[in-house]
C-alpha cells in the first residue's frame, strides 16, 4: 500500500460530475465531513445514549456528543501524524497533500463512526441477532436465505450497518473512498471461512453481504491489500479512528461515570493521575472549586497526553502498519495501556453493570424484540402464511416508511433485501422513538397519550 493512492479523493459514480464551481477554502474530506455533519442518519444520534438512558444531566454524554468529541479527538491524531508523514514522503507534498488533509479525514471517519448503531446501543445490537436467532418469526426465514445472508441477520453488527448507510444513495452522502476506507475498520464480511484472532481488524466485521462489492470497489482504488478471498488488510488511517474512540469512551465514560456518583472523585482523579505521569500537580488542581471544573482540567489533559503516545505508536509502527505486520490497536501498546485498562475493568464493574445502564439494556431488548416480532410477523403472513394475513398485518405494514420495498416478494424470491430494509427501519430509530412505537403497536398507548 502506498499513501499517494490511500489518500484518494474519488467518490462512487465519479464518472458523474457534480455540477458545482471548485470550492479551493473546502477539501474533499472537509467537505466529507460537512456532508455527514448535516446528514439525517447523525442527527438522529442526538436523542441516542452513549451509556446511561437519557438523563436529565446535561453534563452525560449522548452519541451526538459522542462522536463529535471522537471526531475532535480524530482530526488532532491525523493531522499530528500527517506532519510526520509529509516529511517522511516529500512527495506528497509535491502532489499538493497537506497535514490537515490527514486530520480531516480521520475526523471525518471518527464523527460517523457510531452511525450505524442502533436504539440502544450494544444491548440494542444483541436484541436483533437474537430475534434472528431465537425468536419464532425471527427464525422462521433462516430455510428462506443463503448461509451468509444468515450470519448478517443473526450477528447484526452496528459498523456494517454504519457501512451500509454511508454508501446507500438515498442517503445522499457520497462520501470520498478515502474516508469510507478509514471509517471501516473491519474489512471483511461477517461470513469468513476461519477468523485470525491475532488481527484487530478481524475481530468483528465491516460490511453486510449486499455491500461486499462495495467495498471491494473502494479497497481496489485505493489499493488495499487482500489478506485472502474475504478479508482485507485496514486503511491505516483507521487505526487512528479507532484510537480515538478508544480515548474518549474510555475517559469520557469514567467522567460520566464520576458525574453520576458511580465512581469517586478521589478515584478517578487517582486513574487520570496515573496517566498524566509527571505532569499531574495535585497543588494546582486544589485552586478549582468544584469537581466538575476538576474533572474539565484533568480530562483535557488526559486526552492530549493520550494523543501524543497514540501518534508516536502510529508513527513507530507506520511500515508495519503498510505491510500489514502491525495490526494492533494503538491504545493497547502505548506506555498508558495499563492504566487505560484499569479504567476499562473498572468501567465494566461499577458504569457499564450499574442498575441505571441494566434497566436500560433490558428494555432495549424488549421495545427491539416487540418491534421486529410485529413488522417481521406481519412480512411472514402477507408473503409466506397468506391464509392468517389479517386487518392486524395490514395495519401494521402501513406503519413502515413509504419508500419500503412491498412488492415483488412471492415465495420464490430471496426475503433477504426485504429483511434488510426491516433491520434499517428499526435500527435506525431513536432511542425514544423505538420506544414510542413499540407502546403504540402494543396498545400500551395511543397516539397523542
Amino acid at each position: 500500500m502506498n499513501w499517494e493512492k490511500l489518500l484518494s479523493s474519488d467518490r462512487f459514480d465519479s464518472s458523474k460530475k457534480e455540477n458545482s464551481s471548485p470550492e479551493s477554502f473546502r477539501s474533499e474530506f472537509e467537505i466529507d465531513y460537512d456532508r455527514i455533519i448535516f446528514s439525517a442518519p447523525f442527527r438522529n444520534l442526538q436523542d441516542n445514549t452513549q451509556d446511561f438512558p437519557l438523563p436529565e444531566n446535561d453534563f452525560v454524554h449522548t452519541r451526538l456528543t459522542h462522536s463529535l468529541e471522537v471526531s475532535s479527538v480524530g482530526r488532532s491524531l491525523g493531522k499530528s501524524a500527517g506532519e510526520y508523514l509529509i516529511s517522511k514522503y516529500p512527495n506528497l507534498a509535491e502532489k499538493g497533500i497537506h497535514s490537515s488533509d490527514f486530520g480531516a479525514i480521520v475526523a471525518a471517519a471518527a464523527l460517523a463512526h457510531d452511525i450505524g448503531n442502533p436504539p440502544f446501543g450494544h444491548a440494542g445490537e444483541e436484541a436483533i441477532s437474537d430475534f434472528f436467532k431465537h425468536h419464532p418469526y425471527g427464525y422462521i426465514w433462516r430455510t428462506h436465505v443463503k448461509p451468509h445472508e444468515w450470519d448478517d441477520l443473526t450477528n447484526f453488527e452496528g459498523n456494517a450497518q454504519g457501512f451500509r448507510m454511508l454508501v446507500s444513495k438515498d442517503n445522499g452522502l457520497k462520501l470520498s473512498y478515502a474516508t469510507l476506507a478509514a471509517f471501516t475498520k473491519y474489512p471483511r464480511p461477517s461470513h469468513i471461512f476461519k477468523r485470525d484472532h491475532n488481527r484487530r481488524s478481524q475481530k468483528k466485521f465491516g460490511f453486510f453481504t449486499d455491500q461486499q462489492k462495495d467495498y471491494a470497489q473502494l479497497a481496489s482504488e485505493l489499493g488495499l491489500t487482500k489478506i485472502n478471498a474475504e478479508c482485507w488488510l485496514r486503511h491505516p488511517l483507521a487505526f487512528l479512528v479507532e484510537a480515538a474512540d478508544d480515548i474518549c469512551y474510555s475517559i469520557i465514560d469514567l467522567e460520566d461515570g464520576c458525574t453520576m456518583g458511580l465512581v469517586s472523585i478521589e478515584q478517578t482523579i487517582e486513574l487520570l493521575a496515573e496517566i498524566l505521569g509527571d505532569k499531574f500537580k495535585p497543588e494546582k488542581l486544589e485552586k478549582y472549586k468544584t469537581d466538575s471544573q476538576k474533572l474539565a482540567i484533568l480530562r483535557a489533559m488526559t486526552i492530549g497526553s493520550l494523543i501524543s503516545e497514540a501518534v508516536e505508536a502510529f508513527c513507530a509502527n507506520e511500515e508495519a502498519i503498510l505491510s500489514g505486520d502491525f495490526d494492533q490497536a494503538l491504545t493497547d501498546i502505548i506506555p498508558s495501556a495499563k492504566p487505560l485498562e484499569k479504567i476499562s475493568h473498572l468501567s465494566v464493574k461499577k458504569i457499564y453493570r450499574s442498575k441505571p445502564v441494566l434497566e436500560k439494556e433490558a428494555a432495549g431488548f424488549q421495545v427491539l424484540e416487540g418491534l421486529l416480532e410485529v413488522f417481521s410477523k406481519a412480512l411472514n403472513h402477507k408473503f409466506y402464511q397468506t391464509e392468517l394475513y389479517s386487518g392486524k398485518d395490514k395495519s401494521i405494514l402501513r406503519l413502515l416508511p413509504e419508500d419500503f420495498p412491498l412488492d415483488g416478494w412471492e415465495i420464490k424470491v430471496n426475503p433477504y433485501p426485504l429483511l434488510r430494509a426491516l433491520v434499517d427501519f428499526i435500527s435506525g430509530m431513536t432511542d425514544r422513538y423505538a420506544l414510542s412505537l413499540y407502546r403504540r403497536v402494543k396498545g400500551i398507548s395511543l397516539p397523542g397519550t
